[in-house]
Formats: structure tokens, C-alpha cells, sequence
């Protein structure tokens, strides 16, 4: 089988393709046969030989002790490796895919959506009524987390780019801030939530525009290792001496929300938006595009 492989160059790991063993599963995997997989950017942060975890596709064997799949079926959620023809799963990581979602769709939300979902609902605890800022409101997690937050009935602010503004108020912002031309942090405006999926203000900046009792739940960070330490370190540090709440998280994996996340896709609430496609042939150059920073919602790769 084809797949995408990182490799050691002289300017740091590359990606190349190369000509693998389909995998074997274990006893509670699932062999899938890839359709679509989408870019997160922790595919070119992560370790691993093999890049890519969310896809989709049909499931060709499964392990001894698998009972909830069979082959066949057409499945969604977190494999190892998924940028390849067939990737393993563990059957906990996956549900099944909607008939009214495309395997593309599919692909697009497992760690994005769930990302959205948990800080929002979970670390955020958003009710009806509050107000939210979304920064970096038109990126993977943040398109997934508009539409999420105005389903909780929230009044929703988002933070992009002028490029992105009109696709922000396309997904149900009630206000949609550009950054380019104004600064959110010096708005009059105090918000009981702000998801932070950027990680580029400080948190004394956050802190200016959160409510007395707001939280500030942080998704995102920058690449480098020093400053996620630091802004983890300096919330938790002035946690105790404040009501205002700062909080760093990254999603679990959970076969309940996935289904929640289908829920509200087959309700016509959430719609998950999709950049560009790529060939797995040129899985490279997606996840280049992706480590920019201008892609807009998700990056998705395509296989027949």
C-alpha cells in the first residue's frame, strides 16, 4: 500500500511516499481502508513515523476481540498513520459514519470537532445566553467551534482575518472582528467564554476582555515547547488569586461525542467546512500548506 512516511532531510523531516505493508490488526483494532483523512497540526509535531489520525473509511478486518464492527462498515474517527490506503484503529477511537456525511465530512471532524465540543462544553461550561469569543474563529477547530457555540445558544464573536470574515458570518457569528483591523483585546466588549485557539496574546490581554467570573479556555498554542509551558504555568499560577479562570486542554477521544458531533451534523446545526483537498500523492505539500498557518477550516485528504 501507499503511504505517507516522514524521513530525515538535511532541513529537518521531510514527507515521502513509500510502499508499505498493509497493516495487520491486533485484537481490538480495525483495519481500515482509507477514503478521506484530514491534517491537524499536530501531524508535523508528532514523533511517529507515519503522520495523520483523523480519517474515514470502510473497515476491511477486524481483531478477535472487536464486537462493534464488522467489515464493511463504513466508519470515522482516530487511526495511526492515517495518511496512507489502510491504516489501524483501535475500536474505541471509532463510530460510525452517517450515510448523510461524506467520508471527506467525516474525516474533517474527529480532533477538531471534539476540540471544539470539550472547550466549549466541558472546560468552558457555555450556556444558553453567555457570550463567547472564538479566536482564530475560521481555523479547523475554530469554524467547528462557531457553529457549536451558536447550537448552545450563545452569542458568538469571532476572531479572524479580512479574508475570512464573510466565511465566519456564514457559520452563524453574530460579530466577526478583524483582526487586521482591530484589536479584540482593546474592545469594550467582556465575554463570559474566549476559546483560544491561536495562542498569539498574552494573558493579561485575555484577561481584558473576560467578564469578572469569564474563562478563558485555551486550545491552541504556539510551536514553540517554551511558550505552551509558560502560559500553562502562568495560569495556573494565578489561579488561586483571581475568579477569572484560565484553563489549557487537549481533547480525549471519546466514541460518545463523536456521535453528539454527528447529531448536531444530521440536525443541520454543524456543517464541518473544508479548505482544500489534496491527493494522497501530495500529502507533502497539504501539510505544508496546513503548517503556514493561512489554511482556513480543515485540509482534507482524498483517496478513491
Amino acid at each position: 500500500m501507499q503511504a505517507a512516511v516522514y524521513t530525515k532531510g538535511k532541513s529537518g523531516k521531510v514527507v515521502e511516499m513509500k510502499d508499505l505493508e498493509q497493516p495487520v490488526a491486533k485484537s481490538n483494532e480495525v483495519v481500515v481502508r482509507v477514503r478521506a483523512a484530514s491534517i491537524n497540526p499536530l501531524d508535523w509535531r508528532m514523533k511517529a513515523e507515519r503522520p495523520g489520525v483523523d480519517a474515514a473509511g470502510e473497515v476491511v478486518a477486524v481483531g478477535e476481540a472487536v464486537t462493534r464492527f464488522k467489515p464493511g462498515e463504513a466508519v470515522f474517527g482516530l487511526c495511526k498513520g492515517a495518511f496512507a490506503e489502510f491504516a489501524c484503529a483501535a475500536e474505541s477511537k471509532l463510530a460510525p459514519k452517517p450515510e448523510s456525511m461524506s467520508f471527506e465530512q467525516a474525516a474533517a471532524v474527529p480532533i477538531a470537532g471534539l476540540t471544539a465540543l470539550q472547550g466549549l462544553r466541558d472546560k468552558g461550561r457555555l450556556q444558553p445566553g453567555q457570550k463567547v469569543l472564538i479566536n482564530g474563529a475560521a481555523g479547523g477547530i475554530g469554524t467547528f467551534a462557531v457553529q457549536i457555540a451558536k447550537s448552545f445558544g450563545a452569542h458568538v464573536t469571532g476572531v479572524c482575518s479580512t479574508k475570512n470574515v464573510e466565511l465566519v458570518r456564514s457559520l452563524g457569528a453574530d460579530r466577526v472582528i478583524d483582526y487586521t483591523c482591530d484589536d479584540f483585546t482593546q474592545d469594550s466588549e467582556r465575554y463570559d467564554l474566549v476559546l483560544d485557539n491561536v495562542g498569539n496574546r498574552t494573558l493579561s490581554e485575555m484577561r481584558r476582555v473576560l467578564s469578572p467570573r469569564g474563562k478563558c479556555v485555551m486550545a491552541g498554542a504556539p510551536k514553540e515547547l517554551w511558550r505552551v509551558l509558560s502560559r500553562v504555568l502562568k495560569a495556573f499560577a494565578w489561579s488561586p488569586f483571581m475568579k477569572q479562570k484560565f484553563t489549557f486542554f487537549i481533547a480525549k477521544m471519546n466514541r460518545d461525542d463523536l456521535t453528539t458531533l454527528c447529531g448536531l451534523i444530521q440536525a443541520g446545526k454543524l456543517a464541518p467546512a473544508i479548505d482544500r483537498r489534496y491527493p494522497l500523492a501530495e500529502t507533502a505539500a497539504a501539510i505544508g500548506y496546513v503548517e503556514t498557518g493561512h489554511a482556513r477550516a480543515k485540509v482534507v485528504i482524498t483517496l478513491r
